[in-house]
């Protein structure tokens, strides 16, 4: 065991974006290239701490190792409701962070994108001091949220990022930048009302313990994580324990309210991801955001979505999920489908892409819907992958932007003569998220219909169709940009700065180096994997 296991590393990584917040707070607001290099600077501190987190645990395995907790204190309840003064009621309240083979990937990937949004931060035109303490904030509430290990920590942590991306898509976005920004507060708000809505009926049932203490009998409300799945899969739990005739138990949670609760998170965090047909709010985001910001949301956000479904859902409901299965299979090829077919018709390039990931992200519920490890293992890598993929394709798009003032395809193509570096790194973003051999974007869809091929052919058959037309519309819009004839404006453009090219050549460094040794990702997610497979088939025997 390293060192990393005798200091809060966890913490380090979720708190290290205070340390740039602060820093830009300190700094004068007029010097624009003084609070950008120090941005950059700082956002590279997560990606350190997490890459190195990455590769010590990837040699020893035992997260437990990395794993911190602090009671906080105990909230007092209304204990005299019970007439009896040896019995107290408590709110115990922690703070739990943790780490396995599920969250880790995407805590290096949030830290990988937001270091290589920093750089594409560069284009913001005012108000940077006030634009990267938002920036700032928006990274800890994500690199919170897959840490935390406390349903209300969590909660928290979630909360963050929605009021940090309010300000960034409001403030500095484009024209409708006050419309996209009202919608994206409008449906996230309702998915963390639901949300918070199952996490209070967890809580109360699943969260309750008694514990004898020097005082008397101490009856226990918590939210953390661990004691909440240790009680669901605890038979003789209060909250399994069927009352008997002319007896009461208050913590039982019958079938009903487990389905109740089970929905309520697929639908808070359907919202997020999103599924169809929650996805309207998500197009708005993807148009009129800076490109700073819309690489952070494609790329990490709307994975925050599917990771709250595998954590919440998932685990903590595991006969629930196994039954809707067949119904996340349809949902992801209803989404694969939809969005290939209406990214096809799109003439503007931002909304295609917005469409694709619509399109992208129904690769990962097919993938969860397989109920087994090959599937699960396809769905994380396609979050993976999808972030980088889509990271690197939304850095292109600011950048195109910045010299053309356009995103219509019409009004672009044979950029490839002015720009050939960019245009190189945009066919390579293109071949990646159409799923060609040898770069990440293939193995996540490969993995994920593997899983599901043996249960559900006629959805895999349906699927491919989807990967047919993302191939169709992708080459679409790259080469409309790249090749064909040139407007006269556009022939004295200038190629990437060093500033653009280094983050591109990093995205597509990790894309190639993911497609070719996939094991990188896969040996992560695999222990994890075979523990979520031990809880499904436990929930399909009875056992």
């Amino acid at each position: 065991m390293s060192i990393l296991a005798d200091i809060p590393i966890l913490s380090l990584i979720v708190w290290s974006p205070l340390l740039g917040l602060i820093l830009i707070l300190l700094l004068p607001r007029s010097r624009s290239g003084l609070l950008k290099g120090t941005a950059i600077a700082v956002s590279l501190v997560p990606l350190v701490l997490s890459a190195w987190l990455y590769a010590d645990m990837g040699g020893d395995r035992n997260a437990s190792a990395y794993e911190e907790e602090v009671a906080w204190g105990d909230i007092p309840l209304n204990s005299e409701a019970l007439n009896d003064p040896g019995i107290g009621v408590v709110f115990s309240m922690q703070y739990s962070l943790g780490i396995d083979g599920l969250s880790l990937p995407l805590v290096l990937l949030t830290a990988l994108v937001t270091a290589m949004a920093s750089f594409a931060a560069i284009h913001v035109k005012k108000r940077w001091k006030t634009f990267y303490c938002w920036f700032f904030l928006l990274e800890l509430g994500m690199l919170g949220a897959f840490l935390a290990r406390d349903l209300f920590l969590f909660f928290i942590f979630f909360e963050i990022t929605l009021v940090a991306m309010y300000f960034l898509i409001g403030i500095w976005g484009y024209y409708n930048r006050e419309r996209a920004a009202n919608m994206f507060l409008l449906y996230n708000g309702i998915g963390s009302a639901l949300m918070l809505i199952a996490f209070v009926m967890l809580t109360m049932t699943a969260g309750f313990r008694a514990e004898a203490g020097a005082s008397g009998m101490q009856l226990i409300y918590s939210a953390n994580y661990a004691d909440i799945m240790h009680n669901l899969a605890n038979p003789s739990a209060w909250v399994n324990v069927m009352p008997s005739e002319g007896t009461v138990n208050p913590f039982y949670m019958n079938s009903g309210m487990q389905w109740t609760t089970f929905i309520l998170l697929f639908i808070a965090f359907g919202i997020k991801l999103p599924v169809f047909p929650f996805h309207t709010w998500m197009l708005k985001v993807h148009v009129e955001a800076p490109p700073a910001v819309v690489m952070i949301h494609s790329g990490i956000l709307l994975k925050l979505g599917a990771y709250g479904l595998i954590r919440f859902g998932l685990t903590l409901f595991p006969e629930q999920y196994k039954d809707w299965a067949p119904l996340l299979a349809v949902l992801g090829v209803i989404s694969l489908l939809y969005g290939a077919v209406i990214a096809f018709r799109q003439t503007e390039f931002k909304l295609m892409l917005a469409y694709s990931s619509v399109s992208h992200m129904g690769i990962v519920l097919i993938g969860l819907a397989a109920v087994n490890e090959l599937g699960y293992q396809g769905a994380v890598f396609q979050l993976v992958s999808h972030g980088v993929i889509s990271a690197l394709l939304f850095l292109i798009v600011g950048s195109l932007y910045e010299r053309t003032r356009t995103t219509e395809l019409q009004e672009l193509g044979g950029l490839s003569r002015s720009m050939p570096f960019m245009s190189g790194v945009l066919l390579i973003a293109g071949l990646a998220s159409l799923g060609l051999p040898g770069l990440s974007g293939f193995i996540g869809e490969l993995l994920s219909l593997l899983g599901l091929f043996d249960t559900m052919e006629w959805v895999v058959a349906a699927a491919m169709l989807g990967i047919v037309l993302t191939a169709v519309y992708v080459l679409r819009g790259v080469l409309a940009i790249t090749f064909g004839a040139i407007d006269e404006k556009h022939v004295t453009l200038q190629d990437a700065r060093f500033i653009e090219a280094l983050p591109m050549a990093v995205l597509v460094a990790v894309i190639v180096l993911l497609g070719c040794y996939p094991s990188l990702l896969t040996n992560m997610v695999e222990p994890g994997t075979a523990a979520l497979m031990e809880q499904l088939i436990s929930a399909r025997t009875g056992g």
